[in-house]
């Protein structure tokens, strides 16, 4: 079987966020960059899958050139392949995101690479929007099922379990299919140093989409300014204690 996998270059978490002078983006240079906990899942699923039944994995990204490095991280985890979209250092919302994605898709079917299985994270740990898998799920007219934490592939179909209050809600869906997995869902391989000099042997493409018009309006971020503390001296020494008696009968204290 064929698992295309989506990842996203995010900042660490814990890492301090500091703001362009604008306030509109963070300040990247002094920060590290990891794969979001829901997608290191997703590709530890997707490896396991091949190793179950066999095929491909390719491991896919949007972002700047530097989002190699995350693509050679899946890689070493035991992914096959890997396809880089190149931003241009825009930043682009899950409308764009998606349709870059559903584009790169249809160039593997065209060059005749059909998935069984398209996995994503449930959300992304910066942007959080919880919309790019659905999106894309719909423009390729595939079955969706989201926030999975169990996850089985046989006969052609594809189990699904999302955690609901007092047990798990069951779903089965025939492929091809997509679905977007949460933390938990499986504990990640910790890559040796074997299979990180392999992955940089893999192969990695590259590609620069069309960003596509949206028609999402986004929202200027404006950080109010600082409240601050205000204090007023009474007076110094003994002649403050009128002041002070004064003041605590203005509050109806004494």
């Amino acid at each position: 079987m064929r698992v295309l996998v989506c990842v996203k270059r995010v900042p660490l978490t814990g890492g301090r966020i500091v703001l362009t002078d604008d306030e509109q983006e963070i300040r990247t240079l002094h920060l590290g960059f990891t794969i979001s906990p829901h997608e290191e899942c997703a590709v530890e699923e997707a490896v396991r899958l091949v190793e179950q039944h066999g095929g491909e994995c390719l491991v896919l990204a949007l972002g700047p050139a530097e989002a190699e490095e995350q693509l050679r991280e899946a890689l070493a985890l035991g992914a096959d392949r890997g396809l880089l979209l190149l931003d241009g250092g825009e930043e682009w919302d899950g409308q764009a995101t998606a349709a870059a994605i559903v584009a790169a898709v249809e160039a593997e079917r065209a060059a005749g690479n059909e998935f069984d299985l398209l996995l994503f994270g449930n959300e992304s740990a910066d942007a959080g929007g919880y919309q790019v898998g659905i999106r894309v799920g719909h423009a390729l007219g595939l079955p969706v099922v989201t926030g999975l934490k169990g996850l089985a592939v046989a006969d052609g179909r594809v189990r699904c379990e999302q955690e609901a209050a007092g047990g798990r809600d069951v779903y089965e869906l025939p492929l091809p299919a997509l679905v977007t997995v949460r933390e938990g869902l499986n504990l990640p391989r910790y890559p040796s140093v074997p299979a990180k000099l392999r992955a940089q042997r893999k192969p990695v493409a590259t590609s620069s989409p069309v960003r596509a018009a949206s028609r999402l309006e986004k929202a200027r971020l404006v950080l109010p300014p600082g409240q601050g503390k205000q204090a007023e001296v009474i007076g110094r020494g003994p002649e403050a204690a009128p002041a002070v008696v004064e003041l605590l009968q203005s509050l109806g204290v004494a």
